[in-house]
C-alpha cells in the first residue's frame, strides 16, 4: 500500500528486483530493436555474427534488472510522486538482445555508473513499434508538447541536447525557439528549487516527447512543489502559453478534493492532457482518474515474429509493482466510457511501454543519480509517448476532450489490442486482466499510427 511521505524534495526510492521477459521470450526475434547508435552499446571486440531467433529468445529470457523509484514513495494526500523507475543494475532485455546479435557476453548496468552508450529503446525502436516512423519524419512542425513536472532540472536543456544529438534528431534549444523552460507562473527567471529525483523524471519526459515527435517544440513547466495545487497551476500555465498537448507523469491517492482539482486544473477542451496511470499495480490514482484526461497504462514491449514485429502484454512485476488501473472513487464517468464494471471513471484509456526491463534510454546528468545514459521505465514513460502521438495526429477540435478519440477507434487497426497479462487481483476481471477489447491495465491498447488520436 501507499506510504505517506513529507512534501519535501526527492527522497531516495526503495529498491526492486525485476525478472523480465520470463513468459513471452519464446516469441522474441531480432526484428525492429536496434538503431545504429544502439549497436555501439554492445562490446565490439568480437566479429559480429547473426544469431537465430531461438538464441535471441534464450538470451532475452536471462534479462534481470534492479530499479528504484526516482521520486520516492507515494506522498500524502494532496501531493504527488513521479512515476519514473530508473534501472540501477542488471541486464536489460535490450542488452541481452544486442549481445546475442554480436555473439558476445552482455554488458550490465552498474549502479551510479555512467553508461557510455544507451541501454534501452531509442527513437527508431519506439517509432517502429507504434507505427509512427513516417509520421515522426513528416508531422509535428508548429506543435508544442508541454511537460509538467515538479521542481527544477538545471541541466534539462543540455541533457536534451545530448539525447537528440546522439540519435540524430534536430536541435531543440532555447536559442532556436524549439525549447522553453518556465516556472508555474510562466517566468523564465523565477524557477523552483532543483531536485535530483524529479530531474530524472524531467529528462525522461523530454526524451520521450523528442523520440516520438522530433519536429515538435517542447515547453517545460516546472511547479514549485509536488502538491496537486502547484502541479495543477503548472498545467493551467502550459495551456495559457498555447500548448495543445500536456503530459503529466505523476500521481497520488484519490481524495474528495479531486472534483475541485478537475474543474480548476484539468478541464481544458481542445487540449490533449495525458496522465500516467501509476506504477503500483491495480488501484486508482489521481489525476489519472480525472474524466478530462487520457489515462495511460503500461506494457511490456518486445520484438516478435508477428506481422507487426512486436508484441505487448500488461506490465506487471509483482502484486504492488506494475501499471495502475481500476475504478475511481470520486470522478464521474465520461460519456464516451461505457464499460459496466465501474460506476465512476475507469482507468486506463490507452497504454504504451513502461516495463523497466524493456525500458527506454534517457540521458540525465543532474544530481547524484544523474549518471548520463540510463534506462527508465514506469508509466512516466508511457504518458509523454502518448502526448507526442496526439501531437503527431494534429490539433484537437476546439471543443473536444481528446480522451474520447481512442474510443471512436476502438477495435480498429489504429490500436494494438493487448490481450495478455494482469496487474493484480480484482473482483471484476477486466479491470485488472487484459482481454480482447477494452480492459483496465491497457485501455483500448497501444498506438498503431496516429488515426486513433485525432477527432
Amino acid at each position: 500500500m501507499r506510504t505517506p511521505t513529507p512534501d519535501t524534495p526527492h527522497t531516495q526510492g526503495r529498491w526492486h528486483r525485476l525478472a523480465a521477459a520470463a513468459t513471452a521470450t519464446a516469441a522474441l526475434l531480432l526484428t525492429g530493436l536496434g538503431t545504429a547508435a544502439h549497436a555501439s552499446a554492445a562490446p565490439s571486440s568480437t566479429t559480429p555474427r547473426t544469431a537465430g531467433a531461438q538464441a535471441v529468445a534464450a538470451a532475452v529470457a536471462k534479462a534481470h534488472v534492479q530499479y528504484t523509484e526516482q521520486c520516492g514513495s507515494t506522498p500524502r494526500q494532496g501531493y504527488a510522486a513521479c512515476h519514473a523507475l530508473r534501472v540501477t543494475s542488471g541486464t536489460t532485455a535490450y542488452q541481452e538482445e544486442q549481445a546475442a546479435k554480436r555473439g558476445v557476453a552482455p554488458a550490465t548496468v552498474s549502479p551510479r555508473a555512467a553508461s557510455a552508450t544507451p541501454t534501452g529503446y531509442g527513437p527508431s525502436d519506439l517509432q517502429d513499434a507504434y507505427g509512427l516512423t513516417s509520421a515522426a519524419a513528416t508531422a509535428g512542425s508548429g506543435e508544442t508538447i508541454a511537460i509538467v513536472d515538479a521542481y527544477d532540472d538545471p541541466n534539462a536543456e543540455s541533457d536534451l541536447a545530448t539525447y537528440r544529438a546522439h540519435y540524430g534528431l534536430s536541435a531543440c534549444t532555447t536559442a532556436n525557439g524549439c525549447f522553453k523552460k518556465v516556472g508555474q507562473t510562466g517566468s523564465t527567471a523565477s524557477l523552483p528549487a532543483p531536485d535530483s529525483g524529479w530531474a530524472g523524471e524531467i529528462s525522461l519526459d523530454l526524451d520521450m516527447a523528442s523520440a516520438i515527435c522530433p519536429n515538435c517544440g517542447i515547453l517545460l513547466v516546472e511547479a514549485k512543489s509536488a502538491s496537486m495545487a502547484n502541479l495543477g497551476t503548472a498545467v493551467n500555465e502550459a495551456v495559457k502559453l498555447g500548448a495543445k498537448y500536456v503530459s503529466n507523469s505523476y500521481g497520488g491517492s484519490e481524495s474528495p478534493s479531486d472534483s475541485t482539482y478537475d474543474s480548476s486544473y484539468f478541464n481544458h477542451p481542445g487540449v490533449a492532457i495525458t496522465v500516467s496511470a501509476g506504477d503500483e499495480g491495480y488501484g486508482a490514482e489521481y489525476p489519472a482518474a480525472s474524466r478530462y484526461v487520457t489515462a495511460v497504462g503500461g506494457t511490456r514491449l518486445a520484438a516478435s515474429s508477428t506481422s507487426r514485429g512486436w508484441t505487448e502484454s500488461v506490465w506487471n512485476t509483482s502484486g504492488t509493482e506494475g501499471t495502475g488501473s481500476g475504478c475511481s472513487a470520486y470522478d464521474t464517468k465520461p460519456t464516451w466510457q461505457t464499460d459496466t464494471g465501474c460506476a465512476k471513471r475507469t482507468i486506463a484509456d490507452v497504454s504504451a511501454v513502461a516495463d523497466p526491463a524493456t525500458g527506454v534510454s534517457v540521458y540525465d546528468t543532474y544530481g547524484s543519480d544523474g549518471t548520463g545514459w540510463n534506462t527508465f521505465g514506469g508509466t512516466s514513460a508511457s504518458a509523454p509517448i502518448i502526448a507526442a502521438v496526439y501531437a503527431l495526429a494534429g490539433t484537437p477540435g476546439s471543443g473536444d476532450y481528446p480522451a474520447r478519440y481512442p474510443y471512436a477507434a476502438a477495435g480498429t487497426a489504429a490500436l494494438n489490442d493487448v490481450t495478455s497479462g494482469s496487474n493484480g487481483s480484482c473482483s471484476t476481471s477486466y479491470l485488472c486482466t487484459a482481454r480482447s477489447g477494452y480492459d483496465g491495465p491497457t485501455g483500448w491498447g497501444t498506438p498503431q499510427g496516429t488515426a486513433a488520436f485525432t477527432g
